[in-house]
């Protein structure tokens, strides 16, 4: 009775009605999961109660404004435009059906089930741990100039109460090649008339091109750019310094508490970026010629639908657009109470991120419509440019340009940008913490979280240099788009085939009491591992030489890249080879098929709910057993 009674007080067991989540779990008092384990000392163990999220709309206000990011805002609309417009919503929907969605479901589900976050999720298969290990180095890497981008975003948020606007007209020390971006002063038509140039006068090389005031603020202003990093990257700008310490303070602070904080934080952060959205689309759809700039932007060019490109394009925007295969996820989902309807938060955070991204190219395009408008072209497509720029250079641009108070259109939409960017790096952050924390469980929450914003600190500091964006692009590409799709294949075909995928639907139907349909087999096992290995090697067979505004980059930095590639993928051999060896098998085979068994005390964080699992998952796959590669093949997809 008193067993019973700690069941259903145990918060591994509630669900969020309130509810025992293992009532229709027969479990007896005189289970050998209350004896002494000889075997394994350590599933004998009764772990320390993990913290839980307050309330499960925490879970998926959290969710929403991780996945919800930068890259939805300023990265979506002009990947859209150069991918075929309207035809390209066509590959990306179908690919949000086939990789994003069944990815995020399983990462919400193999973290809910384990309370374990995305480096010991792998003792399902401890082989296999330098997945976890290598995407939380690659989260590290990328929360570190995520906080740089969000620094620069803090110093527009600035500047953008001042009238008028410092990025809106040129400066003499800037030359004759800067024309203003405020419309008052001089605007494209005019500047390409005769009179506005000397006479005979000819582009003698690309230098000599005509740049906007905010392109000039930018790199001059903001960057204090360098031509290239041959002589190194500079010292920081200190105005940025103190940006990136804001926003690591804002990170630190939200997330000191774990999820008991920025559980409660999430709410504004995942809420208040939706607010300011809505004010700029109603804003823009009522300007003059918006309408025009929204159908310029759902218009389909039908002739790249079958572009490779376009498809390649379609699944890095979904792939990281919801942080799938960065650990973030598990790690959010590992604080859920055992039972939550994970099933419904994955529907809604990758329906919601589409919907997002799409009200954010309305938002845009409409403003760029009015903008064409004023200056009297029908080339909407020519009045931004897109680019890694695009949120510095070309809506600064597109801001100034508005005729009647530009500040509250600039301070509305990088405040948006920060509380984005804010929400997005506080996951990343969280994910490396809860890392580090589930080896070394003793080091305290808020330690940790000043230790590792801290460091992120001082690292981030290359970030805000005058070659800042130079070592900006470099991480991004080596750090994250070489190394991203590597872990995120070897974390596909570890679930779906060495943990199989149909052990994995009976971890959800234990965890959940529903069964798991054909679709999300076939996705798991097949389809969505199938894909991303073929575009694995399409972006291989593509690659070409790194570059920044077609700048080549000095060999030493190269070098710098790659280290930082083999690094994070060579996690996979480095804990292959430690889990053979630590393994307490007596013979290599013993060792090797060991390794890739998923660990004694996998499962269920409760003892009790984790020994009945076992005699469950037993009685489920010895039948099964022996029966031949090509049965088991079957049984692993269908069940």
């Amino acid at each position: 009775m008193d067993t019973t009674q700690r069941n259903h007080q145990n918060l591994a067991f509630v669900g969020d009605d309130g509810r025992s989540t293992a009532s229709t779990v027969e479990i007896s008092t005189n289970s050998p999961a209350l004896r002494d384990n000889s075997d394994d000392q350590e599933a004998a163990k009764v772990p320390e109660e993990r913290a839980t999220w307050g309330k499960g709309v925490e879970f998926l206000m959290s969710c929403i404004a991780m996945s919800v990011g930068l890259g939805n805002v300023w990265r979506f609309p002009f990947t859209a435009l150069d991918n075929g417009g309207g035809a390209f919503l066509i590959p990306y929907l179908i690919v949000l059906f086939l990789i994003g969605k069944p990815i995020y479901y399983l990462e919400m589900v193999i973290g809910q089930f384990s309370s374990r976050g995305s480096v010991k999720v792998f003792d399902l298969c401890p082989a296999m741990k330098g997945v976890g290990a290598g995407q939380a180095f690659q989260v590290f890497m990328l929360s570190t100039y995520y906080a740089a981008l969000v620094a620069i975003i803090g110093r527009y948020f600035i500047e953008s109460f001042r009238n008028p606007l410092p990025w809106s007209t040129c400066r003499a020390e800037w030359g004759i090649h800067c024309i203003n971006s405020a419309p008052d002063a001089s605007n494209w038509s005019q500047l390409e008339s005769n009179d506005q140039r000397p006479q005979n006068y000819t582009m003698k090389s690309q230098n000599d091109r005509v740049i906007t005031s905010s392109e000039w603020y930018f790199v001059k202003e903001v960057l204090h750019e360098k031509p290239n990093i041959e002589e190194g990257i500079g010292l920081p700008n200190w105005e940025l310094v103190i940006g990136l310490f804001i926003a690591w303070s804002c990170v630190f602070f939200i997330i000191r508490r774990g999820v008991k904080s920025s559980g409660k934080a999430s709410y504004f952060l995942a809420l208040f970026p939706y607010v300011i959205m809505g004010v700029l689309l109603v804003r823009a759809v009522t300007l003059p010629g918006s309408i025009d700039g929204i159908y310029y932007f759902i218009k389909p060019q039908w002739g790249k639908i079958l572009d490779p490109k376009v498809w390649y394009a379609a699944v890095t925007q979904c792939f990281y657009s919801l942080s799938v295969c960065f650990g973030n996820i598990i790690m959010y989902s590992s604080f859920n109470k055992f039972g939550h309807n994970v099933h419904r938060d994955a529907a809604i955070v990758t329906g919601l991120d589409t919907m997002t991204s799409l009200l954010a190219g309305f938002t845009i395009f409409g403003i760029l419509g009015h903008l064409a408008h004023e200056i009297g072209t029908d080339d909407i497509g020519s009045v931004v440019k897109g680019g890694a720029g695009l949120a510095f250079i070309s809506y600064p641009d597109a801001i100034a340009k508005f005729k009647n108070l530009p500040q509250i259109f600039s301070v509305l939409f990088f405040l948006m940008l920060f509380v984005l960017g804010i929400g997005s790096n506080i996951a990343m952050t969280s994910c490396s913490v809860t890392a580090i924390r589930d080896r070394f469980p003793n080091f305290g929450q808020w330690q940790c979280s000043l230790l590792i914003a801290v460091v992120s600190f001082f690292i981030g500091l290359m970030y805000i240099t005058p070659g800042g964006q130079y070592m900006l692009t470099l991480v991004d590409f080596f750090g994250a788009s070489m190394i991203a799709l590597v872990l995120g294949i070897a974390e596909l075909y570890t679930i779906g085939w060495i943990y199989g995928t149909d052990r994995l639907c009976k971890d959800i139907e234990f965890m959940l009491g529903r069964k798991v349909g054909l679709y999300w087999r076939l996705c798991w096992s097949i389809i969505t591992p199938l894909i991303m290995t073929v575009i694995l090697i399409y972006f291989y067979a593509t690659y070409q030489p790194l570059t920044y505004n077609n700048i080549v980059y000095p060999n030493w930095s190269y070098s710098i890249g790659w280290l930082i590639t083999a690094f994070g993928i060579l996690q996979l051999p480095i804990w292959m080879i430690v889990a053979i060896v630590r393994d307490p098998g007596q013979t290599l085979g013993a060792k090797i098929r060991g390794a890739f068994t998923p660990k004694k005390n996998w499962g269920p964080s409760d003892p009790l709910l984790r020994e009945q699992y076992h005699k469950e998952i037993e009685n489920e796959l010895t039948p099964k057993r022996g029966q031949g590669i090509w049965a088991a093949i079957k049984q692993n997809i269908f069940g």
